[in-house]
């Protein structure tokens, strides 16, 4: 079950969350209606790489990452999405686009828009597309030490 790393992370770690089943959905935008969860508390995330190395882009599911903004913002002199090939061998334990918002437990590195750090909680993939975890924002940064950048 591709949540329970991220479970046994998150307790490990004594951060409260809750778990939210929903039937399958593939989309940010799917998930937010149907668990009934604003498109911009809901984080989706986007494998980029920044100057060949994979990296995580963190924002609300009713936004689209600016790839223009990312580099200004880190200086970086090539900034690209990844391609779903690229990518799915860096998270053997998630299905394909289901992938947690911690960079940390896969070694890469973190970015998350600035709207994100306005809300309480966040909620996200939880390495399936049938399942989120929703937590505090402030045990999220904790947990993630995320760059906050501006992506959108």
């Amino acid at each position: 079950m591709p949540v329970q790393k991220l479970k046994d992370y998150l307790d490990e770690h004594d951060v409260r969350y809750v778990t939210i089943s929903h039937s399958p959905a593939y989309t940010a935008q799917r998930i937010a209606e149907l668990t009934r969860i604003p498109g911009k508390e809901l984080a989706k995330t986007v494998i980029v790489k920044i100057d060949g190395q994979y990296a995580m882009a963190v924002l609300p599911a009713s936004r689209r990452v600016d790839l223009d903004h990312l580099k200004s913002a880190l200086g970086a002199d090539d900034v690209v999405l990844a391609s779903e090939d690229e990518f799915k061998r860096l998270f053997p334990d998630c299905e394909v686009g289901a992938m947690p918002p911690f960079g940390n437990l896969y070694d890469m590195g973190v970015y998350v828009a600035e709207q994100l750090t306005e809300d309480e909680e966040i909620a996200f993939n939880a390495g399936s597309h049938t399942e989120l975890v929703r937590m505090a924002y402030r045990d999220y940064a904790n947990l993630v030490t995320p760059q906050v950048v501006s992506l959108t």
